[in-house]
């Protein structure tokens, strides 16, 4: 995620209609006239909404984040992932080619130098967990695993996240629980097989909230996370709506059991349990904790009173990852 004050920072570029000459120079690029583009919302990257294209009833959306952050350089790696998984037959929101026909572009901007994409909209409405079917559950789980299976021979420039979570145990090293924990969970990471059936290429963010639905069939997107992990990994950073705190929410046991079911109806992955997803669950929240530590060591920096409630909202997060880690090691 980017620091709040490079939020704040774009948000001085935004008028009260919700226009920004920063993105207006990103549109440019994709033949969008000024004025048309409106911010939508900015987190791991800044993302803006362009009503009415290709056509009337039609939207596009556009992604950019500046020089300074990781993700610049992923933009490409990853605009050419979703571009091939396209053409593949995979439902999800493809990229858009610029005017120049280039997936991504470099834009000079108010805002500083900025790598940006342009994605189609994803047909559908988006479902909440306290919607969900089972039907829909279960074509959620086969469509994750047809992400798998699509994009298993795509893994070129994508990184390995959950190699680094020990890092999480140096930058809080004050929490004595927490380093331990993390500890346990790496070395835990460490001694389990990367063979083709179990590891490969992921989405990364695979939750419903990155899902548009029509009916019972599900369209993806954001693909920003996508990375090289245990395909497990994927499937417990998925289902987080379903579960307590990485433990499977009873509640939600029919579900749970559906998603499972629909991804193995396309592709074999032994051994998912309880104690499997719990394990993931730890260390994808190793992994956010290492990503947040930079964001929150800065919380206060520059104090933009505009997001007091994203800064609450990041402490509870934080807060919640830390439990999860401590649970996942036992």
């Amino acid at each position: 995620m980017m620091q709040l004050t490079e939020i704040s920072g774009l948000a001085g570029y935004v008028n009260e209609d919700w226009q920004s000459t920063v993105a207006d120079a990103v549109a440019a690029r994709w033949g969008i006239a000024p004025g048309v583009a409106r911010w939508w919302r900015s987190s791991a990257s800044h993302v803006f909404v362009v009503p009415g294209v290709p056509e009337p009833e039609a939207e596009r959306y556009l992604r950019f984040v500046p020089e300074r952050y990781a993700a610049y350089g992923r933009f490409e790696t990853v605009a050419a992932l979703m571009d091939r998984l396209h053409a593949g037959g995979l439902a999800l929101a493809p990229p858009v080619r610029s005017s120049a026909g280039r997936l991504t572009e470099t834009v000079a901007t108010p805002l500083g130098t900025v790598r940006a994409m342009c994605l189609a909209e994803a047909p559908g409405e988006e479902v909440e967990p306290t919607e969900l079917t089972e039907a829909q559950a279960r074509a959620w789980g086969a469509l994750l695993a047809r992400t798998h299976e699509s994009a298993r021979d795509l893994s070129d420039g994508l990184g390995r996240p959950l190699d680094g979570i020990a890092e999480a145990a140096r930058l809080y090293a004050d929490d004595a629980g927490l380093a331990a924990a993390v500890g346990k969970i790496a070395a835990r990471l460490a001694g389990l097989p990367r063979d083709p059936a179990s590891y490969g290429v992921v989405h990364g963010d695979f939750e419903l909230d990155n899902l548009a639905w029509e009916g019972n069939t599900p369209t993806a997107f954001d693909f920003d996370e996508a990375a090289l992990s245990w395909y497990a990994a994927d499937i417990a950073h998925a289902v987080r709506d379903l579960t307590d705190e990485g433990r499977p929410d009873p509640a939600r046991a029919g579900l749970l059991g559906a998603f499972l079911a629909g991804y193995r109806e396309v592709r074999t992955l032994p051994g998912v349990d309880a104690d499997t997803l719990l394990l993931f669950a730890g260390a994808n929240a190793a992994r956010s904790l290492v990503e947040l530590h930079p964001v929150l060591d800065r919380l206060d920096e520059g104090r933009p009173d505009d997001l007091d409630t994203l800064r609450a909202d990041l402490v509870e997060h934080r807060d919640e990852q830390r439990r999860i880690v401590l649970a996942a090691a036992g």
